[in-house]
């Protein structure tokens, strides 16, 4: 088994650090807003030194979201594992978004949807594929409860609701952020109601 050297974890380290920085101030401040140099002044490194890492922004960019992606993967796989229901999935799914702004940040992918236009195309096509992801697994979700009977008016397939949710979800993180998890959290719940009553 190969163990790794410390030199090759000391820059698995800094990697991830960079990553989580980036990650925090880009969900607060948005991506346009974030230069390497608040990077460094935050991580106490060089310019230099993330340079190292990343070498230009769009990479860093890249990372960034295929992580988020990633771990976002995960999250569904484990509520797909520990809920039977398509409520309990839902409000589970819904929940790992109020522990965001819990934390003071929004959606990675929202806050990056919002500069679209402005996005390099690595970080662009990334972004567009976690929703894709997303509006996949919601549908899969609402499909299984939409056999049952379960659906919302109005909307004549899972795929429409699903995207319905996520254009919520997403959205209502910026309308109700002044108002707090809490009102968040009861407004898509109510809605997760409409859905599976």
């Amino acid at each position: 088994m190969h163990t790794p050297n410390a030199s090759s974890t000391e820059h698995t380290d800094t990697a991830t650090r960079i990553l989580d920085a980036a990650q925090d101030l880009v969900q607060q401040c948005g991506y346009n807003a974030v230069s390497y140099g608040d990077l460094a002044d935050v991580l106490g490194l060089t310019t230099a030194a993330i340079h190292y890492h990343f070498s230009t922004k769009a990479d860093l960019g890249q990372a960034l979201v295929a992580r988020y992606r990633k771990r976002n993967a995960a999250a569904r796989s484990t509520i797909w594992a520990e809920e039977d229901g398509a409520r309990g999935r839902l409000v589970q799914y819904v929940n790992g978004y109020v522990g965001i702004l819990e934390h003071g940040g929004l959606c990675l992918c929202g806050v990056l949807a919002a500069d679209d236009e402005t996005l390099p195309e690595p970080v662009r096509r990334e972004v567009r594929h976690f929703f894709a992801e997303q509006e996949d697994w919601l549908t899969t979700v609402i499909a299984e409860a939409h056999a049952e009977g379960a659906g919302l008016a109005g909307y004549d397939s899972p795929r429409e609701v699903a995207e319905l949710l996520l254009a919520t979800i997403e959205g209502a993180m910026l309308t109700t952020r002044d108002r707090g998890p809490d009102a968040y959290r009861a407004r898509l719940h109510r809605l997760i109601d409409t859905i599976v009553s």
